[in-house]
């Protein structure tokens, strides 16, 4: 097992590019490796040594056997753990744009919070987020159609608007509140939200499954109730209480399940 560490020294205000440190690339480097390299900040390169103190400990076959631990803000480290295949890494502090985008397996767990489009068009691996995420998390890029097919995001906190725009795959779950359009575009996959939800999740959905388990301030009107259920198991996790399913959206044929927690959603009866 292989373990780099690196530690912040200096903050940079242009945003570092980290898409090139994943265990993928890196698992055979030496410390030596790390010290000559330079980091990618905006249209130039500065050697990593600049911001980071840097340790490495153990031997690694592969990426699998790579253990990545980046201490301190790395609020304007962009591309963490992007496309990365195996291996882990671990962010003790916030996270800037992309944490995990491309990602098609390995773990990233960040201990902190993290700037928007977290998981974009993950395929596979996990991400878990101890805070909160910004918007896009788990969805497709700008001007593209296919958001994350693939692998596990789990957030402890809130989530920013359009969470899973696009989604055709993986899990998704929010331990707190979302902020509106949650699954829009969606056409496969689950959706698990532990707090409330602004407004109208699923817009557009084709397939998929959303769980809200909280109070839902606005439904679409593309959604038809299809009944109350008690303890019910979807996709093989069992919920517990009352829960009001429906189907949509309507407005493009949709098959979607979109689930309301009944006793937090008594309005919408």
């Amino acid at each position: 097992m292989k373990t780099i560490t690196l530690t912040l020294k200096k903050f940079s205000s242009i945003a570092l590019e980290f898409e090139e440190l994943i265990p993928d690339t890196v698992y055979n480097w030496s410390k030596e490796d790390f010290e000559n390299y330079q980091v990618p900040i905006g249209n130039t390169r500065f050697p990593l040594t600049n911001y980071f103190d840097i340790e490495v400990e153990g031997d690694a076959e592969g990426p699998e056997d790579v253990k990545m631990i980046l201490d301190g803000d790395m609020s304007r480290v962009k591309y963490i753990g992007y496309r990365m295949t195996a291996g882990e890494i671990i962010v003790n502090g916030d996270a800037d744009l992309q944490a995990g985008a491309e990602m098609i397996g390995g773990s990233l767990k960040i201990n902190g919070n993290a700037e928007s489009y977290v998981g974009r068009e993950m395929r596979g691996g996990s991400i878990e987020v101890m805070g909160n995420v910004r918007e896009y998390c788990g969805t497709s890029y700008i001007g593209e159609w296919r958001g994350m097919s693939g692998g596990v995001i789990k957030v402890h906190g809130n989530a920013g608007k359009q969470l899973a725009d696009c989604m055709s795959g993986g899990e998704i779950y929010i331990g707190g509140s979302c902020d509106i359009l949650a699954g829009i575009h969606m056409t496969k996959g689950y959706i698990e939200i532990g707090g409330d939800v602004t407004r109208w999740p699923g817009g557009q959905m084709k397939n998929g499954t959303i769980v809200i388990k909280g109070k839902l301030s606005s439904l679409l009107e593309g959604f038809e109730n299809e009944g109350i259920f008690v303890d019910p198991d979807i996709e093989g996790k069992q919920l517990t209480g009352k829960y009001i399913k429906y189907k949509g959206d309507i407005g493009v044929n949709g098959k979607g399940s979109l689930w309301l927690n009944a006793e937090k959603n008594r309005n919408l009866l």
